[in-house]
C-alpha cells in the first residue's frame, strides 16, 4: 500500500480508484450505494452476485460476475484488477466475509470496506455485547495480516428509515399499532443514518484522491481513513425526539399512541434469554438496546461528514415520512429478522 506523497510514487502509480467491485449490489444498502457510484460517474463498477442469485442489480453497473464461496478461485478471478472491494452482506454471511478477504488479498485489491455499516467503536467489551462485533474484529484484523489490502470500515449507526419503521424491536415503534417502547426514558441521543445518505458517503469516500499530491496538498485523502473507521450520520436523535417527529409527520398526539418503556439493559437481557431459547428475534432486541447504553456505545466519537462532501444534518421529518411509508406499504411483509448490520 503506497503511503506519502503522490509525487513521490515510482511509475504507474494512480491516485486514485477506477475499479470498484461490490458484494450486494441489489442489497438494501448496497443498491444505494451502487447509485451514488454512478452518479459521481468516477469508476467503473462490477458487481460480483453468487451463481444463481435472483438479486436485481443496478442499471448502470459494467459487469457483473458470478461468483461460487465453494470455489475461491471464482473469486479471486472477479477481483482481478479491482482497486476496491465493497462488502454489503448479511450479517450471517460470516464464512463469505473471511473468503472475500483472503480472495481479494491474492487478487491484489488494495481497499476493502468490510461488512460493517454500523458500530463505530472499535471495542472489545462492545463487539462482544452485539454479538457479530467479534468477528468483524476478526475480520479486519485478517485483512491487515495478508499484508496487501487495507481496509476501511464505514460506520453509520443504524439506518434511520429501515430502523423506525422495522418494529418495536428496534427503535421501539410500532408504527401501524401506534405504540412505542422507550428505551428508558428515551432521552438517549445516537448517531443514525439514512440509506442515501450512506451511498453517498460510500461513493465520495472511494472518489477521494488516495494520496496528498505534495507537501501542500492538504485536501481529504482516502489514506487518512486507512485501517480506521470512516463516520457517517443523518441525525443524532433520540428516540423522544424521533416520536416529536413522528407525530408531526403523522399528525397525531401523544394520547392517540400507546406508551410504555424497559430499561435497556432488561431490554438487552430479554433478547439474550430470546436468542437461548431458539427465538432469533431475540439478536435484534439486544443489538438495538445495547446501542441506547450510557456508555455512548451508539454515538460516533467524531462524524466525518464535512470531510466527505455531505450536509451535516438531514431533514429529520422527511425521512419519518418515508418510514411511514414504508409501513403503510408493508415493507417489512418478507422481513423476519434482521438481514444486516445497519
Amino acid at each position: 500500500m503506497a503511503t506519502g506523497l503522490a509525487k513521490d510514487q515510482p511509475t504507474g502509480f494512480k491516485n486514485h480508484l477506477e475499479n470498484i467491485a461490490i458484494v450486494g449490489a441489489g442489497g438494501q444498502v448496497g443498491k444505494y450505494i451502487v447509485e451514488a457510484l454512478i452518479a459521481n460517474g468516477k469508476h467503473k463498477i462490477t458487481a460480483l452476485t453468487r451463481e444463481g442469485s435472483t438479486n436485481s442489480i443496478p442499471a448502470g453497473v459494467q459487469s457483473i460476475k458470478k461468483i461460487n464461496y465453494a470455489q475461491p478461485s471464482t473469486i479471486v478471478e472477479a477481483l482481478r484488477g479491482q482497486d476496491a472491494l465493497i462488502c454489503t452482506l448479511s450479517v450471517r454471511a460470516t464464512d463469505e466475509a473471511e473468503k472475500l478477504a483472503r480472495a481479494a488479498a491474492e487478487a491484489g485489491v488494495k481497499w476493502i470496506l468490510p461488512n460493517e455499516f454500523g458500530n463505530s467503536k472499535n471495542n472489545e467489551q462492545i463487539d462482544r455485547d452485539i454479538i457479530i462485533g467479534i468477528k468483524k474484529g476478526q475480520d479486519r484484523k485478517l485483512i491487515e495480516e495478508l499484508g496487501v489490502s487495507s481496509w476501511i470500515g464505514v460506520a453509520t449507526g443504524f439506518w434511520y428509515e429501515y430502523s423506525l419503521s422495522a418494529g418495536a424491536w428496534s427503535y421501539g415503534f410500532d408504527i401501524k399499532n401506534r405504540t412505542v417502547t422507550f428505551y428508558d426514558d428515551g432521552a438517549k441521543q445516537i448517531n443514525t443514518t439514512t440509506w442515501p445518505q450512506v451511498g453517498r458517503g460510500v461513493a465520495n469516500l472511494l472518489a477521494l484522491k488516495v494520496l496528498p499530491e505534495d507537501e501542500n496538498d492538504k485536501s481529504t485523502t482516502l489514506s487518512q481513513y486507512k485501517n480506521d473507521f470512516v463516520c457517517i450520520s443523518s441525525f443524532k436523535v433520540s428516540q423522544q425526539q424521533m416520536f416529536e417527529s413522528l407525530l408531526r409527520v403523522t399528525g397525531t398526539s401523544r394520547e392517540d399512541w400507546t406508551i410504555t418503556s424497559e430499561s435497556a439493559k432488561a431490554r438487552y437481557a430479554r433478547g439474550q434469554e430470546m436468542l437461548k431459547t431458539g427465538n432469533h428475534m431475540g439478536f435484534g432486541l439486544l443489538l438495538y438496546a445495547r446501542v441506547f447504553y450510557p456508555d455512548e456505545a451508539g454515538e460516533h466519537p467524531r462524524i466525518d461528514n464535512a470531510a466527505l462532501g455531505l450536509p451535516e444534518e438531514e431533514d429529520l421529518d422527511k425521512w419519518t415520512a418515508v418510514a411511514v411509508k414504508m409501513v403503510e406499504e408493508d415493507y417489512f411483509l418478507k422481513e423476519v429478522v434482521p438481514r444486516t448490520t445497519g
